[in-house]
């Protein structure tokens, strides 16, 4: 603003340097100006403090360099001299003697944004010469002063922390990447730019020299339109952190008891997840689709961050996967939900996983305690009750649920490959615990009520078995079959044997203990079968001619074929 000398802003040429010492000199010695309250002249600078901030964190002090708009005026009110008129702050070291002494000593101790009315006496200010054609000798100068800005080439950055998230597993460190929101002002309050406006944050590196000093020391913002000589205020959140060294980072948040298996590479995995950026904006969940995410563990099928995340993991377990970008989207991001550069967190829940090449586990649980000579196998007909469901303990299916046990001819392919395999061997009375994959189970496509690719669970109880037949026959005899079979059948006599005689025969055999029909079956459609086979001409009767054991029959094909 105005220097010892003339004001520098309204004179184009500034008067001799003898001239500057005379005013000085003539002011301090006649000592003229406004009286002061008393009736004498004032002595020093009248200072109206009419508007205080609330918040004055820093007063300006001898040496620093500020900033500040003013209006100057006589006391009768008539304007000389005004900042605003130039739209120009005034921007100054103050107490080193390139303000009038007034100035100088009116501006100290003032806050920033606060205001200031000054009277300033003309010892103070232009003494008895004043200056032409502008302020007249042993004039008394009022000003209105707003400071703007202060600082002293002594200051460092000033970092405050707004809010700090109540866990903060790291800090940024040199060389890390970051991104980050911001909203920069000066020291006023003014605003010169914001990362909000623009829709995506700011992202760089840190102590790598690519922001200004201040900004690498402080973790600040970048900037459009700022005055010269100007304090810099940053408001910044910090969205996330990272260094390009960083490797996966896991943290397991539950982990099941009794963990006997760990996925490994090759693996197909079953898994619920939210991933979210790094200050907690979802941006995906498996949960919200209601359906897991499935997949090789391993394999190059997932972002390589996830692929190494999930190895090691356990069924049920709760894991927490953090995937720096380089391992993630990359600088380009995805979508419209993950940034460039994003650091991505993944709470996962495991669900199951197996191998291809898995086989059933069988586990059992309890046996009899009387001595099991003989153990179910395939073609017996065993009755069983049983409790299905997923790793997760989701309950799927239960022979309890009917009332009776469920019934199945072991080796028919009338239940999944695991399940029949997971009841052979077992003793009646035993309990198993079966965990059948899904290539021995449903499959990739699964079943109503099973998802696709689930491993399966399976308590099961053996109640009964009985003795299966040979493969391909329906009827078998005890001991040897009668010596004139066709006679015993033919029951009237009359050289045929029709169904209603054929099936009296049978029906007779069995309850008599001399044979068994095949275990599981409908009776009546068992010895319907058996009739079929033997009335080879479909006449509805069988002759002498017809009938034939199935002994008899195997041995005849064995003599075709050779």
């Amino acid at each position: 603003m105005f220097g010892a000398g003339p004001p520098r802003h309204i004179l184009s040429r500034r008067p001799p340097l003898q001239l500057l010492v005379l005013v000085l000199v003539q002011s301090v010695g006649r000592g003229l100006g406004r009286a002061s309250p008393a009736g004498g002249p004032l002595e020093d600078v009248v200072i109206e403090r009419y508007h205080i901030p609330r918040a004055c964190p820093r007063e300006v002090q001898m040496g620093d360099f500020v900033r500040y708009h003013y209006n100057g005026t006589f006391e009768d009110g008539k304007k000389f001299d005004s900042s605003y008129d130039r739209n120009t702050l005034v921007a100054i070291v103050v107490g080193v003697g390139r303000l009038i002494t007034g100035m100088d000593r009116g501006l100290m101790g003032m806050c920033v944004n606060e205001r200031r009315r000054l009277i300033v006496p003309p010892h103070l200010g232009y003494g008895s010469v004043g200056v032409a054609g502008l302020i007249p000798p042993d004039a008394t100068l009022y000003f209105d002063v707003v400071l703007l800005d202060v600082w002293n080439k002594a200051d460092t950055v000033q970092v405050s922390t707004l809010l700090h998230p109540p866990h903060c597993h790291r800090m940024v460190q040199d060389s890390d990447f970051v991104r980050y929101h911001y909203n920069g002002t000066l020291l006023d309050g003014t605003a010169f730019d914001t990362s909000y406006s623009r829709g995506g944050t700011y992202d760089t590196y840190v102590g790598s020299g690519w922001l200004i000093k201040g900004m690498d020391q402080g973790l600040l913002g970048m900037w459009t339109v700022i005055p010269p000589q100007a304090s810099l205020v940053f408001h910044v959140l910090l969205i996330d952190v990272h260094n390009p060294k960083d490797t996966v980072q896991l943290e397991t948040l539950e982990l099941p008891p009794g963990c006997v298996r760990r996925a490994v590479p090759g693996d197909f995995m079953r898994y619920h997840y939210n991933g979210s950026l790094m200050d907690g904006t979802l941006f995906d969940s498996s949960y919200s689709r209601n359906h897991t995410y499935n997949t090789y563990v391993g394999q190059g099928y997932i972002i390589p961050g996830m692929d190494q995340g999930l190895q090691g993991a356990c069924m049920g377990e709760h894991r927490r996967i953090t995937i720096p970008p380089h391992l993630a989207y990359g600088e380009n991001g995805t979508g419209d939900k993950i940034p460039g550069s994003a650091v991505l967190i993944f709470d996962v829940y495991v669900i199951d996983f197996h191998n291809p090449a898995d086989p059933v586990e069988i586990k059992t649980l309890s046996r009899p305690l009387e001595t099991c000579n003989k153990t179910s196998k395939l073609g017996d007909f065993v009755r069983y009750h049983y409790n299905c469901s997923l790793l997760d303990g989701t309950k799927l299916f239960s022979s309890h649920d009917y009332g009776a046990p469920q019934e199945v001819t072991l080796g028919a392919n009338k239940v999944i490959e695991g399940l029949d395999t997971g009841l052979q061997g077992m003793c009646v009375g035993e309990k198993r615990q079966l965990v059948v994959p899904p290539h021995l189970a449903h499959g990739e496509s699964g079943a109503r009520g099973v998802p696709g690719s689930a491993v399966l669970l399976f308590e099961v109880e053996l109640v009964s078995r009985e003795e299966g037949l040979p493969t391909g026959y329906l009827f078998v005899w005890h001991e040897d079959p009668p010596a004139n079979l066709f006679e015993d059948l033919d029951l009237n006599k009359d050289g045929e044997v029709p169904a209603e005689e054929f099936s009296t025969f049978i029906k007779a055999q069995v309850s008599e203990g001399k044979g068994r029909l095949m275990p599981g079956q409908d009776p009546e459609k068992t010895i319907a079968d058996m009739f079929q086979n033997q009335d080879r001409n479909q006449d509805g009767k069988i002759t002498v001619e017809e009938l034939k054991l199935k002994s008899d029959e195997d041995q005849e094909r064995v003599h075709e074929e050779l």
